[in-house]
């Protein structure tokens, strides 16, 4: 059954339960970024993923975890302004407009207005993140 879900302002498609589901999974990530909690960020991210940073650098999973632990990624804070999730059957897409403090690549410590746009895929009932895209808003 399709019903509409609104977060924070936008309707899209989609049962509640995989909306409520993928838009906790997004804040799950960010927590797991700020306490370099990699074990969590292994699970949420499918192995194949990648992201694009706001710079247009395409990182695969296993490089991004590794500078998530090295210190050369380093989230403090996160503060949500909008989240827009569609569900289509076992893919999903998304978009997070977020408001990220972090010390990126050497450079000092921001506060960024970041627009992550999403690919999710259900996998034995879960989902995870397949593709992450990051510019600025």
């Amino acid at each position: 059954m399709l019903l509409s879900l609104v977060v924070h302002g936008q309707i899209s498609k989609g049962t509640m339960d995989d909306k409520q589901q993928i838009e906790q999974l997004y804040k799950r990530q960010y927590r797991a970024m700020i306490a370099k909690d990699i074990a969590t960020l292994d699970t949420i991210l499918d192995d194949s993923s990648f992201l694009v940073h706001m710079t247009g650098t395409h990182q695969l999973k296993k490089d991004y975890l590794r500078e998530i632990k090295n210190r050369t990624l380093n989230y403090y804070s996160v503060e949500d302004d909008e989240i827009s999730i569609t569900v289509n059957g076992d893919t999903a897409t998304m978009t997070g407009r977020s408001r990220v403090n972090a010390a990126v690549y050497g450079g000092g410590r921001h506060t960024w207005r970041l627009q992550m746009k999403s690919k999710l895929i259900k996998k034995d009932g879960h989902w995870i993140f397949v593709e992450q895209r990051g510019s600025t808003y």
